[in-house]
This record gives C-alpha cells, structure tokens and sequence, in this order.
C-alpha cells in the first residue's frame, strides 16, 4: 500500500514551512497572554456524536466543511489534512523548540498524524449551520429541498423526513460530483437523522473515518457549529446575543459595522443579521431588506425585509445548472428587537464578519483565497476584529467574555495547489469520485501564510 501519509508530509514541508514557523511564533506569543476559555465541541466516535468540553488554554486552528452537500469533496478534504499537518508540524517544532524540520524528523510526524489531535496547537472544524442546504447545486437532495420548500430554509432547522435522492442529479453527475457508493450511504443515514445536520456529520464523518486507514492520519477533529445553534442554546446574556444587540445600539455602532465591510451607510440595505420569515425563510441571499433610523437619525427604528426566489450558485461542471432557494414573504422588525436581541422571540441569522468574533479560533485556514474563496470576505473578517481588538466594534466584550480579539493568523490553501477531480478538474468533486488516491496525493499540499491580510488596510 502507498504511503501516502509520509508523501503528503515531505511534499508539505517543502513547500509549506514559511507557514509553519509564522505559525509557531504566533504561537509562542499566544501562551504569554494564554487564554483559558471554555469551548465545547461535538464529535462523531463510532458513528455516535459525543460533546467534548476543554477548559484548558489552547491555541485554537480553525478550519471548516460544509452543510451544503452531505457528501465530503475533496476541496474539504484537502482543508482537514492541511490543518492536521499544519497542526502536527507546528507542535513538533514548538516541542523540539527548532525551526527546521529534517527528513530524519519526517517518521515522527506521521506518528503523531496516526494519533487523535493533541498538544498545544489544536485543530477544529466550525461549521456554519446558518447557509442554505443545496447552496452549490452539488446537493443530490436538491428536488426534494424545493419541493419541500425548505430550499430557503437554514440549515439548522430542515428536516430529513420529506428528503430524498434526486435521480436525475445522481445520472447527470456520477462520477464527476457524486459517486454511487456516496449514494447508498447517504440513503442509508438519511433513513437514521431526523436532524439534517446530523445527518450531514454522520455521513461525512463516516468518509474520514475510513479516508483515515487510507492515508494513516486521523482525520477525526472536533467540531463546532456557528452561529444558529450556537444561538438556539443561549441566553439573552451570552455573546452572540451580545454581539447582535451591541451592534444595533444605535446609528454610530451600525455604521462601524458598515465600516468594517468598507460600505457606506447612505443605502442601509446590508442587514446586519437577517431575520428570519415565519414561514421558515432564512436565505441571507434571498432575503432583502433596508434599515430605518428614528427622526432624529440616532436609532434603529426598523428593519424592512422582503423574501423572494433567488438564484443561488452553480456547481463546477455545469455552470447552468444554479441551485435555487424559493422563498416569497415581507414583514417588519422593530429596531427594539435587535438591540435588546432575543434569538427565541426574532431568529436572524448575522453576518459571518460579526459571529467569527465569538469563535474561538486564533488561526484560520481559507480555502483559495484570490481563486476560490472571497478576498472581500477575508477583508472584512480582519478589519472587525481589528476594530473590536480597539474598542471600536462591540466595546466590553473582553471584560464581559473574556475574549481578546486579536486578529487570527491567516493561513491558504494555494489556489494552484488545489485538489480536484483529475478528469473534469472540479474541486466540488466527492471524495468518491476519485478512482486513485494517488490522482490527489501527487498535488501535494501547500499552505501559504497570508502575510499581506495584516487587518491594516481599512
């Protein structure tokens, strides 16, 4: 059998060490301010979901799959064995206090790959739970999402019971997005979670485990979903709630919020966190809205949003076929309910650039960043945190929480780099679809660190 473990740590650590050591001297900074908050996460062992809570500093590398496609790609797979050798690499250089890593080292690596993830630098996964399940259209649950009319829907509240596999999605793209092995397994677990998360994470974490034994890593990181569940489990005190009615205070904290995403505020048509419709909409695309201040221009008096059908984004094979999120409603909140937020009486789902402050990531890796993933993003990601770091964005959050927020190291998969499927050349391909191992491994794995995104630029 290929070694593929000690291939993909040779071909890392010649390409990749810049970021190691960028990361292992942030690090080294980290344990003089070493912050001990506690994080709770989720596994599957055994096909079971467990909860795990660590209270203990560690340093916290984030990375993240989807739930926009029950199938693991290989774009996400290819972003899990990264933060692992990330992760490992790093710690062994911490341990050995050196900054080179020599082939006599190598076999150390991989023993330490074989193992559960420990030590100070510690991976994980934060899943976003607040996106639309056939996002990508590389969902093969897709006609059954729409004729449920949960296309629209978060994904936290769909449910499995109405769903099943759309034959016409598994016969145009077998072999390119899904495989039939893929299908049967997802059949299988769809019968098993009432939950579509749930579901999800079983079928995924089934593919590492076995994707585990095939490369001689472990695959299995902790994982944390953001920010709906995140905020169904907490109180009005706690910070996501905080972080929603900090921003929506008044007319000058909104405006440093629009600031952080390098808009002005004259149109007011970014919403903050979309609120959700009765009739279960939650389509951060498809919803639109505008923000209304009182007369004298310093509140929140309401926000207006409207639902309706939106074309959401095409898969990497056909760039007709565009998932759609059917969705018809309009209604009002009062400013009153954001900034006094209860996510039980108004459920919204808020900006990324907001809830990735309550993460606890202190690295982060980005999948293509300047190919595939969005610069704005990354942009507007830094430029919040740093403005909460001075004051400016959501003041009292580190005496309330404990949270320091200090800008995360950005780390990138290297566009060029990428996994993708070796016949169509599409990185939403399923894991599946790849006949020989060996197809990925042979592109190696190159993580830059994203020295240039420093938060200095608004």
């Amino acid at each position: 059998m290929p070694d593929y473990c000690y291939h993909l740590v040779e071909d890392f650590l010649s390409k990749s060490m810049p970021a190691v050591n960028a990361l292992a001297e942030k690090v080294k900074l980290h344990k003089e301010v070493r912050n001990r908050r506690k994080v709770t996460f989720f596994q599957f062992i055994n096909e079971k979901k467990i909860c795990i809570t660590l209270e203990d500093g560690h340093f916290y590398l984030r990375g993240s799959v989807e739930y926009t496609n029950p199938q693991l790609t290989v774009e996400e797979l290819q972003g899990i064995v990264g933060i692992r050798l990330l992760q490992v690499c790093t710690n062994f250089c911490l341990e050995t206090e050196t900054s080179e890593i020599v082939k006599n080292d190598y076999f150390k690596i991989c023993e330490d790959l074989k193992k559960s993830p420990q030590g100070y630098v510690l991976p994980f996964l934060l899943n976003t739970d607040d996106v639309e399940a056939d996002r990508y259209s590389i969902n093969p649950l897709k006609r059954s999402l729409v004729d449920s009319g949960q296309s629209a829907f978060p994904v936290v509240n769909i449910k499995t019971e109405q769903l099943k596999v759309d034959q016409v999605f598994i016969e145009k793209y077998v072999n390119t997005l899904i495989s039939k092995e893929e299908v049967a397994l997802i059949s299988e677990e769809l019968l098993n979670n009432d939950c579509y998360m749930d579901f999800v994470d079983a079928v995924k974490f089934r593919q590492l485990d076995d994707l585990s034994k095939l490369l001689d890593m472990n695959l299995s990181l902790y994982a944390l979903r953001m920010p709906l569940s995140t905020l169904q489990a907490e109180k009005k005190e706690d910070i996501l709630h905080y972080i929603i009615k900090t921003v929506h205070q008044n007319c000058q904290s909104i405006e440093q919020a629009y600031t952080c995403m390098g808009r002005s505020i004259t149109k007011r048509t970014t919403l903050l966190t979309v609120p959700h419709s009765k009739r279960g909409y939650g389509s951060k695309r498809a919803a639109h809205g505008r923000l209304h201040f009182n007369e004298v221009g310093d509140k929140l008096s309401n926000v207006t949003v409207k639902y309706r059908p939106t074309l959401l984004y095409p898969n990497g094979i056909d760039p007709k076929d565009v998932s759609i999120a059917q969705s018809d409603d309009n209604f009002t909140v009062e400013g009153e309910k954001l900034a006094n937020y209860c996510y039980a009486e108004t459920p919204s789902s808020p900006q990324f650039f907001l809830y990735s402050i309550a993460s606890p990531e202190d690295a982060a890796l980005w999948h293509g960043v300047g190919a595939f993933a969005a610069s704005q993003l990354l942009q507007t990601y830094l430029s919040a945190h740093k403005a909460c770091s001075k004051g400016l964005l959501m003041p009292g959050l580190t005496e309330k929480f404990d949270v320091h927020c200090q800008v995360p190291l950005q780390f990138n998969l290297v566009p060029e780099g990428m996994w993708r499927n070796p016949v169509r050349q599409n990185i939403d391909a399923s894991i599946g679809t790849i006949k020989d191992f060996k197809d990925l491994v042979s592109r190696g794995m190159w993580i830059e660190h994203l020295s240039e995104y420093n938060g200095d630029s608004r």
